[in-house]
């Protein structure tokens, strides 16, 4: 563990926030909060922990200069491992940081290992937890992040929901309505923030060696998710899909490494080997923001680029069976299609006869759910006392 030297000055009458990130969707959604509660008048001291669940330095410092995020007050420096190796050694290193900092509440996003491992500790430590991203359910207790995103929300003292259906998830499992605020999407406040910034398709295509790409159109392809990668039967099918839809439109695929590991190892790395697919390393966030805002569809497994494609007004598919972000569908751009290639093409030729579903951006995605959310905090803070 690394720690930076505390710089502090005239901080004693503010609140100290411990906030935790550790994989790269949390740098999203972390960067506007910790704007927010630096402001003038916030009275609060946001500091920052990095646990080093994901470990790719270049890429880390990547995210955190594109988004302005400060350098981490905190590094743990964890790494990868299988899930309880990694939750483990997050609180085993997390609890000293903890007791360093002495906050008045630690904030955590999402629902990654780090997420639950570091609410889990202060809580049983009795410092307030916070929760951003409260609520979301897929439904589907074989999803790690379901787990994670349930016993967290059981942890923390207030929780923060990006849609109506996260309070309604929460009450049913009996957390009290008093606890919960509905603040929007944080995720949101920094693709507005950062759209101006976004890089044009065009120069990623001509930086990759492949000018004029994507310039009568393209679809992005994104697969991370275990269910989808780990699986060769499944991976294959996803793969023949995406050549298939290549066929008439061109592909842009950033490749996750762990993607990447398992297309060599089931030797599927033909199937890819096509001139109107374009493979990518793994993008920075602004790289990713301009493939997503001038694509025709996004194909993914991820969460976040659901609710990002949504609040752009681009088609997704998504290559799941279920979402915890189900406003998406609803309201939004989105599309739940599995991985079943007939459903895929269904939806992918939808798109191409009218525009795939218009939406309209949700109650809240106004770019400000972190203001209010510095606002409920410093609140809260002061009424405890």
């Amino acid at each position: 563990m690394t720690m930076k030297q505390s710089n502090d000055q005239g901080g004693s009458e503010l609140h100290r926030i411990l906030c935790v990130v550790g994989a790269r969707p949390n740098f999203m959604k972390m960067a506007p909060i910790m704007a927010a509660m630096a402001a003038p008048g916030a009275a609060l001291q946001p500091k920052l922990v990095h646990t080093g669940q994901h470990y790719d330095v270049a890429m880390n410092h990547q995210y955190f200069q594109a988004l302005g995020i400060p350098e981490p007050d905190v590094n743990l420096e964890v790494g990868s491992g299988s899930h309880a190796q990694q939750t483990a050694e997050v609180m085993r290193r997390f609890e000293p940081a903890l007791d360093e900092v002495q906050p008045s509440a630690v904030l955590v996003v999402g629902d990654v290992n780090s997420t639950i491992a570091c609410a889990l500790v202060a809580a049983k430590k009795g410092v307030p937890v916070i929760h951003v991203e409260a609520g979301l359910r897929s439904f589907d207790r074989a999803m790690p992040e379901e787990i994670n995103r349930v016993l967290t929300d059981q942890l923390s003292d207030l929780l923060f929901t990006t849609e109506e259906s996260g309070r309604d998830n929460l009450l049913k499992e009996g957390i009290a309505d008093s606890r919960i605020h509905f603040v929007g999407n944080v995720m949101i406040d920094t693709l507005r923030l950062n759209l101006p910034r976004a890089i044009a398709t065009a120069q990623i295509a001509l930086d990759a060696g492949r000018p004029g790409f994507a310039d009568h159109g393209y679809a992005v392809l994104t697969l991370h998710r275990p269910s989808n990668v780990d699986d060769p039967v499944i991976l294959q099918r996803l793969l023949e899909t995406a050549a298939r839809i290549s066929m008439r439109t061109p592909v842009i695929f950033p490749v996750h490494p762990r993607t990447r590991a398992t297309i060599e190892r089931f030797g599927l790395s033909h199937l890819l080997d096509r001139q109107q697919i374009l493979l990518l390393p793994p993008m920075g966030y602004l790289e990713m923001l301009g493939l997503m805002k001038d694509a025709k569809v996004v194909l993914t497994d991820s969460g976040g680029i659901q609710e990002e494609t949504t609040a752009l007004g681009t088609p997704c598919i998504t290559l799941r069976h279920n979402t915890e972000r189900p406003i998406t569908v609803d309201e939004g751009t989105n599309t739940i299609a599995g991985d079943d290639p007939v459903r895929i093409m269904a939806a992918y030729d939808q798109v191409l006869a009218g525009g795939g579903k218009a939406g309209r951006v949700p109650h809240f995605w106004d770019g400000r759910a972190a203001e209010r959310i510095a606002v409920i905090v410093r609140d809260w803070l002061r009424a405890r006392g």
